[in-house]
């Protein structure tokens, strides 16, 4: 009896042992990703100090903070505000993005005291602050490459490697520990210190998912609701912490429609793919712009020209779990490009935009329908190499888009029969009657209904 009882003990240790072994990597591997509250109806708003104003300041910039209130931005995204490295540095002022000192802010700004100032600015009027952080390089002239040679991946002579071919930023080694475990107290202590409710992660798809894995909880229980965007498209950011990441390809998508060269259908494709590589939680940020767009390439009024944005920016307010992006100067509209590396500010005084964009962001505020978790179908409403249709819902609150991707008129009829009687035009400010009764869009025309 004993040799039974003692060879079924091996038999169940081994199946313990092979069911450890074989349990799924999810279960261990991946955090289980809780957004903050205020994000789910949320956005961001890019800003880049130094071309903000005349000045560059953080204090120049709080003059415009009860302007992008009232136009309803909630969340402020800063480029990187530390000091930028002087070795080999580009241009006149250097990228923001060759950080020399993690726990320092950049004197072109003002001091750390004017940050915390701004900071507490910002949450008094009930918004939202992240900061631009870069984990995937220092300058070339940061303090680590003296006293901490090994923080840093090796070129074949010993030194520190350029990153890609930047030739102004060192790659740091994601093999040391002490190395991870210096850059997370570094984030920390822009939480701890001055109050910030999350980051955007700059090449966030160079840094391995296990360095993500240690730092987001970390962080995340240094302050509640803290919220991370992840600067790159990788499925495994979103099963690493990341609250919500670039949507790149269904940009370049958008571009290919706005030129004329890819039906507007074409979005389903990538939209599909989404729904197959990201969790169901994973928040795409969709935009028209962003600095990386804007610095290298042109404006989103050059992407999308004229009366081809608007259509395009709705999308980017509206779309499934989409929590949008509005970069500084897209309000005014900013029509050209800015210099990356030496001063070139916005002239900002008309804000012909604005009253376009504020009529998104309270929507978004005020609707749960436009939440993240709303759900989304697509509605056939003509042709569907032009038109491009769809309802969010949640709540019994229900959200209406149709848009014209095209630069002919099209013929829109709405045959669902949940869709059709009077519903409230929001650009229009006024009750509409919706039938089945087909009516002309204009080229790039776009309308929101609001149940």
């Amino acid at each position: 009896m004993k040799k039974i009882i003692f060879v079924l003990f091996i038999l169940v240790s081994l199946y313990s042992c092979k069911t450890k072994k074989d349990k799924p990597a999810a279960d261990t591997d991946t955090y289980v990703i809780t957004h903050p509250g205020w994000i789910m109806q949320g956005n961001v708003y890019e800003v880049n100090v130094r071309q903000y104003s005349t000045e560059g300041t953080f204090s120049a910039f709080a003059k415009s903070l009860d302007r992008l209130k009232e136009m309803g931005v909630q969340t402020l995204w800063f480029m990187p505000i530390n000091p930028i490295s002087v070795v080999e540095r580009k241009g006149t002022m250097g990228s923001y993005y060759a950080v020399a000192d993690y726990t320092a802010a950049n004197p072109e700004f003002g001091t750390i005291d004017d940050w915390k100032n701004l900071v507490k600015a910002i949450h008094e009027k009930d918004m939202k602050v992240i900061i631009d952080w870069v984990p995937n390089h220092t300058g070339a002239d940061h303090r680590w490459i003296t006293t901490h040679p090994d923080f840093y991946v090796q070129d074949s002579t010993g030194k520190p490697a350029v990153a890609f071919d930047w030739n102004d930023v060192r790659q740091l080694n994601y093999k040391n520990p002490v190395m991870e475990d210096s850059m997370i107290a570094a984030m920390k202590y822009w939480v701890t210190d001055t109050d910030i409710d999350g980051f955007r992660v700059d090449v966030a798809w160079n840094v391995p998912a296990e360095f993500w894995k240690k730092c987001i909880p970390q962080l995340k229980a240094t302050k509640d609701d803290m919220f991370f965007l992840a600067e790159g498209d990788k499925a495994y950011l979103m099963t690493s912490g990341f609250d919500a990441y670039y949507p790149w390809e269904m940009f370049h998508i958008m571009v290919e429609v706005a030129k004329g060269n890819r039906p507007a259908i074409s979005l389903d494709s990538v939209k599909a793919k989404y729904d197959t590589i990201y969790p169901a939680t994973a928040i795409p940020l969709y935009f028209t712009s962003n600095h990386d767009e804007n610095s290298w390439n042109q404006s989103d009024y050059g992407t999308f020209p004229g009366p081809v944005h608007a259509p395009f920016a709705v999308f980017t307010q509206t779309m499934d779990k989409t929590v949008p992006l509005i970069y500084s100067g897209q309000e005014e509209p900013l029509l050209r490009k800015l210099e990356f590396f030496e001063k070139d500010p916005i002239e900002f005084g008309k804000y012909g935009r604005a009253k376009f964009y504020q009529t998104l962001l309270d929507l978004r505020k005020k609707d749960v329908a436009l939440a993240v978790d709303a759900s989304f179908k697509k509605i056939n409403v003509g042709d569907e190499n032009a038109l491009y249709a769809y309802v969010r819902k949640k709540g019994g609150k229900k959200i209406f888009v149709i848009l014209n991707f095209s630069d002919k008129e099209q013929t829109v009829k709405v045959t669902d029969k949940s869709l059709l009687g009077n519903p409230y035009n929001v650009f229009m400010g006024t009750n509409e009657e919706l039938s089945n009764k087909e009516w002309k869009m204009e080229p790039w025309g776009y309308v929101v209904y609001e149940y």
